[in-house]
């Protein structure tokens, strides 16, 4: 703090309240923090020896876990969240185009629309997980396949997407689109060509958020009956299928220890894809706000 800045608090006086709430919040983040990097910390410490290329090119083993690896939970992890992608995202995004830019707030069924698409995004996982399970393995017969797994997941986090759509819609200024009228555009061409393309960053982080949740979820694949020992890398959409989470809770799940640390190696694996999936994400961010 400066001299200018202690006279001018000295003048007027300092706020003790605001202060301490200021005090408090970053109490909280290094708090949150630090429970963050102790936790990479030990999971990255102890699945340190298995951190090579025995992890992403063998697959699991039983009886031999120092040559036990993660192949085809890893391949299987890509085949579900692409699928989730291609299902999810035009479905979420032409959702939040629908509510935002063409809906009648005053008919009853686009607020019973809105009002579902809120309660639906704080449902627990497992309760997708029955209704997959019901409804789309057994009612439809699709069975415990990749593409189960993938309509589950979009149907868990399709309201996340048109959320986080339409948060990014409503931010993008009312003088573009008037700009756009006045310039002889229909309606179709200022949503395609001007609201978009402003929204485009926020959608992606939204989307990338979305997609990252559905690849950290076990409990509703689970119950789809995900298998937590498959020797075989996905070959279709009707293909069986096993994912990095749930080949975690596999070997966390075994008594000898050298499975704990694979299952710690797979951890950071899991950490490595969501990443990877941000850090595109970020990229288009940025890519679209340089070009608008």
């Amino acid at each position: 703090m400066t001299a200018t800045q202690r006279r001018l608090l000295a003048r007027r006086g300092v706020n003790w309240g605001d202060l301490a709430f200021k005090l408090l919040l970053r109490l909280c983040l290094a708090v949150a923090v630090a429970f963050l990097v102790t936790l990479l910390g030990y999971v990255v410490h102890k699945g340190w020896s298995r951190l090579d290329p025995r992890l992403w090119e063998n697959f699991p083993s039983i009886r031999r876990p120092e040559r036990a690896g993660a192949r085809s939970a890893l391949f299987g992890s890509l085949w579900v969240i692409g699928l989730t992608a291609v299902i999810c995202l035009p479905v979420g995004i032409l959702g939040a185009i629908y509510l935002e830019e063409y809906a009648d707030h005053r008919r009853w069924y686009n607020r019973l629309i809105e009002l579902n698409i809120a309660n639906l995004a704080a449902i627990p996982s497992i309760v997708y997980g029955i209704l997959g399970l019901g409804v789309i393995a057994r009612g439809f017969g699709l069975g415990t396949t990749v593409l189960t797994a993938s309509i589950t997941l979009s149907l868990l986090v399709l309201p996340i997407v048109i959320i986080a759509s339409r948060e990014a819609i409503r931010a993008v200024p009312g003088e573009i689109r008037n700009a756009s009228y006045g310039l002889g555009a229909t309606k179709w061409q200022t949503i395609w060509r001007q609201v978009l393309p402003s929204a485009v960053p926020g959608m992606a982080t939204g989307s990338i958020l979305a997609l990252s949740r559905a690849a950290g979820e076990a409990a509703p694949l689970l119950l789809l009956g995900g298998l937590t020992y498959v020797a075989y890398v996905p070959d279709g959409l009707l293909s069986g299928y096993t994912v990095l989470p749930i080949q975690i809770y596999g070997w966390i799940s075994q008594s000898r220890e050298a499975f704990h640390d694979l299952a710690s190696a797979a951890i950071v694996l899991l950490l490595l894809v969501i990443i990877t999936m941000n850090s595109i994400a970020i990229y288009v961010r940025n890519r679209s706000q340089k070009r608008w």
